[in-house]
């Protein structure tokens, strides 16, 4: 079948449209046709078409690739846009991994809410993907390979080539005489999917003509099969989890066999943009933190995020939280104090009657701390002193959270817990000038809101997780 701008309309028209489509131009001849169709395509509609090409400056020949890029570009009166990465594998990272993150990094960056992203994957490439996938042990998830159409916030990402043929593809560059480069790391069977598209496929297609198209096919029916359980798990997820979609309740979680919590587990990082991670991992997710007695406060960690398990709650971090340094910190007491480990800024707000009394504060000395164990607390409608640790445990602050609240310390004697905790002797009276104390984080993961006291009661923590 020709490949004509025809069927690139017919793919763009089955999905949502969008005021933006970019293009990945690679300069390779897949997406130098995908450029051609696009150029095509829109001088017969109002379609807008733009490309990017990224430089990853791995090829010695990357900056005559851009040259290509351009000349290619404006001969098709398609606007091009040239991003240079840094695509260096770190340590455990393959080359491949490497260059894929930094590639859709870069892509993602210049995209708005709602534009489209086009990538000239074909059928072979996805029968190629499906083999990998099958190889590395994958579920159904992997199985089904790639979709025509997926979000990639903030837009979403559309293969319009995918059931075209890798020949098809080729007889349309050179009918319609297009040039192309030829990188030479295509060849290199040291990559696992340049061994199967040279060595391996061409001996199993002398014995099942056609095996792509099948190998296609069944990724398409693992699709399906893959999109009505995540519907399933859709509704047993909704169950478990409350506003805040980074905790999971592991009360509603453990009343599922364990087929269907690791489904479940696999739609909460899903919804949370994360990838997937091993089914080894998962496993350890099962066993070593979900099933941990209950005096445990287990944790997964990986480097795109933690989970830690708290009471009856599952949270997931993003990225994972770092150590905090056992640290004492002086602040002149004005301007905003940034705290080392990423644990955000402290900053104060003049008040009445709300927080630390004003004239205490410019009087002394201060200094930020951590605990550091046997700290007591004398709190205003509390008679008598408490450690602090028993009150944070009373309050339900989750460990992590715990070990990372700021204390402020005036002339080396606590003063407020993250702002959020006067203690009695500091406290303002009603009507008395005042500062609060707000603990901001960059994440705004860890919050905490500024000149509370307490008066007995157990708070709920939500104010304190975000």
């Amino acid at each position: 079948m020709h490949l004509s701008p025809r069927h690139l309309l017919q793919v763009l028209e089955r999905h949502p449209p969008s005021s933006r489509y970019w293009i990945a131009y690679s300069g390779g001849m897949d997406s130098r046709v995908l450029l051609h169709l696009c150029a095509r395509l829109a001088r017969e509609t109002a379609l807008h078409f733009s490309a990017i090409h990224v430089h990853h400056g791995l090829q010695t020949l990357a900056d005559e690739w851009v040259g290509h890029c351009r000349i290619t570009c404006e001969q098709e009166a398609i606007p091009c846009h040239i991003l240079r990465v840094d695509a260096r594998p770190v340590p455990g990272e393959s080359p491949e991994e490497a260059a894929r993150k930094a590639r859709y990094q870069a892509l993602q960056s210049v995209m708005a809410a709602g534009d489209v992203l086009l990538t000239a994957q074909h059928r072979d490439d996805q029968a190629e993907t499906l083999l990998l996938q099958l190889m590395r042990g994958c579920g159904l998830p992997g199985l089904a390979a790639m979709p025509e159409y997926a979000s990639l916030p903030p837009g979403f990402v559309l293969r319009p080539l995918l059931t075209q043929s890798r020949d098809q593809l080729e007889t349309c560059a050179r009918e319609g005489k297009l040039a192309w480069i030829e990188d030479p790391s295509n060849l290199d069977q040291g990559y696992d999917r340049n061994f199967l598209r040279h060595s391996v496929f061409p001996l199993l297609e002398t014995r099942w003509p056609g095996l792509t198209t099948s190998l296609a096919r069944t990724a398409r029916h693992c699709a399906e099969a893959r999109d009505k359980l995540d519907e399933l798990t859709e509704v047993w997820l909704s169950q478990a989890l409350s506003g805040d979609v980074t905790r999971l309740d592991l009360t509603v979680l453990r009343e599922h066999p364990p087929m269907e919590r690791t489904m479940m587990l696999r739609g909460w990082l899903k919804r949370n943009g994360l990838r997937m991670i091993p089914t080894r991992q998962l496993d350890q997710l099962q066993t070593a933190v979900i099933q941990a007695a209950a005096d445990r406060n287990p944790r997964l960690v990986w480097p795109d995020a933690e989970i830690r398990r708290y009471r009856h709650t599952l949270y997931l971090l993003i990225p994972p939280l770092k150590p905090i340094a056992p640290v004492r910190i002086d602040w002149d007491g004005h301007s905003p104090l940034i705290l080392p480990d990423d644990n955000g800024r402290l900053e104060v707000t003049r008040s009445t009657g709300c927080g630390i009394a004003l004239d205490q504060w410019h009087k002394a000395t201060l200094t930020v701390g951590y605990r550091q164990g046997g700290e007591k607390l004398c709190l205003p409608g509390r008679p008598v002193a408490c450690e602090l640790k028993k009150f944070l445990q009373e309050q339900g602050i989750p460990p992590w959270i715990r070990e990372r609240l700021p204390l402020i310390y005036l002339d080396g004697q606590l003063a407020s817990v993250a702002g959020r905790w006067t203690l009695a002797p500091y406290q303002a009276r009603p009507e008395e000038a005042s500062l609060g104390i707000d603990w901001k984080t960059g994440s705004e993961r860890i919050t905490a809101k500024a000149g509370s006291s307490v008066t007995g009661h157990t708070e709920n923590h939500d104010d304190l997780l975000q």
